[in-house]
């Protein structure tokens, strides 16, 4: 079963739909345009229900198979908001709204879903029922989690959640996935370490928050050196410092800011305590206190074996055996499907965009011609997870 004919012929009419969707990019939540066009367009396909407002702002729709709505029912799901960066693609559907842009391809994400909805809608030739899940807030937002606890696999009885993300370096339409985790969990802390201000030139009046916080970066480095697992994966990064004001004043205080990453929960609960704990006694060691804030972002993104193997199987149907990577190293990046895939077993995957600019780069730009092939796995996944 490879590329599906009709959607070759679709191409320029989704593209187009891509676009527009880049050429309008919006934040978080506030998804109303976006959110408001998948719904007129799942409508006019004829899609069975079209609900909006689930997670504030995200649009669901139900397509149920020419024998009925049946007892299984499968989830696809694409992100729809866009980042706040300033776009330098020159492209000429490129964002009108200053200082945001769809840097990480939700906007293809979307029109292949619509793509994939429309054809369902039009065939049915699946016993069930598919729901399509087009979400806000993907990009840092938690948009997954508040359709979730808006009762979104519930209240529509989803048996399984499938996620499809691009991959820039990936060959355009190949496809790649693994078993187990696949992307990062993904918390952040703050630190401020506080000490005494003073001249600097008289230092010995004073107690440093600077000397103390240089000291703090590069103690903190240990934690994945010297306490995780070599053949485990982490990271700790600190990407603010914020101090002083004066060239001739110690300052008061040091605010510091990053972010940390791991695949396990173990891994993740020990990096937490061990954060805290190298802090304050660094700190204290040159005399200053360190007060730590630690916030728990996305999860682990893990994917269910018999799942993934499914999806595999779906994507060589599509591709070719040659053009699918079943194995693909995860990554420390984050994605909160997750919350999606801890409700429901599931797979997430990536679809290669080709020799483009990375991910929240703002020279990225969603490749079109993926469009046949990212939809074309959808409705196969569709359509094989709902044969009769």
């Amino acid at each position: 079963m490879p590329i599906i004919n009709s959607l070759t012929d679709r191409q320029h009419e989704i593209a187009a739909w891509r676009q527009d969707f880049h050429a309008h990019p919006e934040i978080l939540y506030d998804v109303h345009r976006t959110a408001g066009i998948v719904a007129d367009k799942l409508r006019a396909f004829g899609v069975d229900e079209v609900v909006t407002g689930i997670g504030q702002t995200g649009v669901v729709g139900i397509i149920h198979g020419r024998n009925g709505p049946g007892s299984r029912v499968v989830g696809l799901r694409a992100d729809m908001d866009a980042l706040p960066i300033r776009e330098e693609t020159g492209k000429p559907y490129a964002s009108k709204t200053a200082g945001r842009m769809h840097a990480c391809g939700h906007d293809g994400h979307t029109a292949m879903l619509l793509g994939a909805a429309q054809y369902l809608a039009e065939t049915r030739n699946f016993t069930g029922s598919v729901v399509v899940i087009f979400q806000p807030a993907e990009e840092g937002g938690a948009g997954g989690r508040a359709m979730v606890r808006d009762g979104l696999m519930e209240r529509w009885n989803i048996s399984e959640v499938y996620g499809m993300h691009n991959l820039p370096g990936l060959a355009a339409g190949e496809f790649a996935m693994r078993a187990g985790p696949i992307m990062g969990s993904t918390d952040e802390f703050s630190i401020t370490i506080t000490g005494r201000s003073g001249h600097a030139a008289l230092p010995h009046t004073t107690v440093d928050p600077i000397l103390a916080s240089a000291n703090v970066i590069q103690a903190l480095q240990s934690i994945v050196a010297r306490n995780v697992d070599p053949v485990e994966s982490a990271v700790v990064s600190v990407t603010r410092i914020q101090a002083g004001e004066a060239l001739n004043q110690i300052p008061d205080a040091v605010r510091l800011a990053g972010t940390v990453r791991s695949l396990n929960d173990g891994i993740r609960d020990m990096v937490e305590q061990r954060l805290k704990q190298v802090v304050e006694s660094v700190a204290g060691g040159f005399g200053t206190t360190a007060n730590i804030s630690y916030k728990r972002n996305y999860p682990v993104t893990v994917n269910h074996a018999e799942q993934t193997a499914f999806a595999a199987t779906v994507a060589t149907d599509v591709a070719g055996a040659d053009r699918v990577d079943t194995a693909v190293a995860p990554m420390l990046g984050g994605e909160d499907f997750s919350f999606m895939l801890n409700e429901r077993p599931g797979a997430f995957i990536f679809i290669g965009n080709g020799d483009s600019a990375g991910l929240h780069n703002s020279k990225f730009d969603f490749n079109d011609d993926i469009i046949p092939a990212g939809c074309s796995y959808w409705i196969r996944l569709a359509e094989t997870a709902l044969s009769a």
